[in-house]
């Protein structure tokens, strides 16, 4: 394969390990998880600053009125990494991603309730397949802990959070460039999770280098260069490679976490988490009428 060729596939595999490392800096910075959300969006905006600056100017001027759409998705970025992260701190890392991965389903069955838009037979199918794995996924703790059942609740209700993001998104991007969007997507989230964290009076100081460490490296790793990667990948390789692939990334969680965080899942939650994902995967090829969207990571 030529080295052009290639290399989107590189990008691809480097940005879904990436994101597939989102659990794992939540779980080892000792820090709430909004506050590892904090860092993680305004460490990233900031760095990302310089390159905003130079593309403002060779692109058209900035027509403010079209700005609300980033700034709205900013709001529901920071109640997702606030959700999620904090998810990830109450459950296994595998069925906090698994979870928070389902917003195709909240996107579609938001255009149908609200848009009016008709969904094809085969995202009801795709839909059952999705519950159905979930619930053998959540099933087999859901007596046993109460906090992981707190968990799992988390990170369902982020990945309504980004699908409404998802849904913003969408309709923005028809009127701002994609990292004009993105940078002010970042800039009010990085507000908007202040906000959160000052609410919920979480310190966002006196915290060990280790966690310092982290921080930077979930910022860099997973907000840049697991979101840069992705990016990449999605303008030189066709939906149908790269679709699946995406959908696939709780998997990736599941395998990290056995030997980064111990975490085992059993043989009904391996089988659980492939039903749900091949529904998620069946969902999104019913409902796709635009290139396929960053894991929710």
């Amino acid at each position: 394969m030529p080295q052009k060729k290639f290399f989107p596939y590189i990008a691809l595999a480097v940005g879904i390990t990436a994101l597939s490392l989102s659990a794992m800096f939540v779980r080892w910075a000792d820090a709430p998880g909004p506050v590892t959300g904090f860092y993680r969006v305004s460490i990233a905006t900031i760095l990302f600053l310089p390159f905003f600056i130079q593309r403002q100017r060779t692109l058209p001027p900035l027509q403010m009125k079209w700005v609300w759409f980033p700034l709205l998705a900013g709001l529901f970025t920071a109640l997702d990494f606030a959700t999620w992260n904090t998810s990830v701190q109450y459950t296994t890392a595998a069925k906090a991603t698994l979870l928070g991965n389902t917003s195709p389903l909240w996107v579609a069955l938001i255009a149908l309730i609200f848009f009016r838009e008709k969904l094809r037979g085969t995202f009801w199918i795709g839909l059952l397949l999705s519950l159905a794995g979930a619930t053998l996924v959540v099933g087999a703790n859901f007596a046993e802990d109460l906090s992981i059942n707190i968990g799992d609740a988390l990170a369902s209700t982020a990945a309504i959070f980004y699908a409404l993001y998802q849904i913003i998104t969408q309709r923005g991007r028809k009127y701002l460039d994609p990292f004009r969007y993105t940078w002010f997507v970042g800039v009010s989230a990085t507000f908007f999770i202040l906000i959160i964290n000052i609410v919920l009076k979480n310190p966002l100081t006196g915290y060990s280098s280790q966690t310092w460490l982290i921080f930077f490296a979930t910022a860099i790793i997973s907000q840049m260069i697991g979101y840069l990667a992705i990016s990449y990948a999605l303008g030189h390789l066709p939906a149908s490679i790269v679709s699946p692939t995406l959908v696939g990334q709780p998997i990736l969680t599941a395998i990290l976490a056995i030997p980064l965080l111990g975490e085992i899942p059993t043989l009904t939650q391996w089988l659980g988490g492939a039903i749900a994902l091949l529904g998620i995967y069946i969902v999104n090829i019913s409902h796709q009428n635009t290139p396929p969207e960053i894991p929710n990571a």
